[in-house]
């Protein structure tokens, strides 16, 4: 099997009722809009991979990581106020995992390389905030609160300079997750 293919071995279908009742969705890739398929959603299951959904379209809004299971009512499991809206597959890394996170926009201020899982930024790092980070290795998800709580941000390889500029403002990263082949 090529990289590739492994990469892209995500399926979710959405439904537009509670408990997978109503018309579906079947979706294997990325999906930047869903209303053209379905007018709301208040179901899904995710039959293989790991996906981001997104409140709103052109994976804008809040985000919710989900993984390999049901979700016969995700809104008041995970606390969501509205429906989704746009969905990204996030593709499997296999190798090693690297991030340097800095404490001010542009890369500045403290920096702090991760190839790790870090519960607490203050704890391990005494960094009190994390403002742009760049992504060398692997896929990530942040977290605005210690232990891994709280809203959370779907981060790919590439240099984000600033969290603010993202539509992200007034927000703090406090921890970081490596998303991995089982989607822990």
């Amino acid at each position: 099997m090529t990289n590739t293919n492994m990469n892209m071995r995500g399926k979710i279908i959405f439904y537009e009722e509670r408990n997978f009742q109503g018309r579906n969705y079947e979706c294997m890739s990325d999906c930047s809009d869903m209303t053209s398929y379905l007018s709301r959603c208040h179901s899904c299951r995710v039959e293989s991979g790991c996906f981001m959904v997104y409140d709103r379209p052109n994976y804008m809004g809040n985000q919710y990581f989900m993984r390999r299971g049901e979700y016969a009512d995700y809104m008041s499991m995970m606390g969501m106020r509205d429906c989704i809206r746009s969905c990204r597959m996030i593709p499997m890394h296999r190798g090693q995992f690297r991030m340097k996170i800095y404490e001010r926009e542009n890369f500045g201020g403290q920096s702090y390389e991760l190839m790790d899982d870090c519960d607490n930024i203050m704890d391990r790092y005494r960094m009190n905030d994390c403002q742009s980070c760049h992504v060398m290795d692997g896929h990530w998800l942040m977290y605005e609160q210690p232990n891994y709580r709280g809203r959370m941000m779907y981060m790919r390889p590439g240099e984000y300079r600033s969290f603010r500029d993202m539509g992200m403002s007034g927000m703090r990263w406090m921890s970081m997750r490596r998303i991995t082949d089982s989607c822990n």
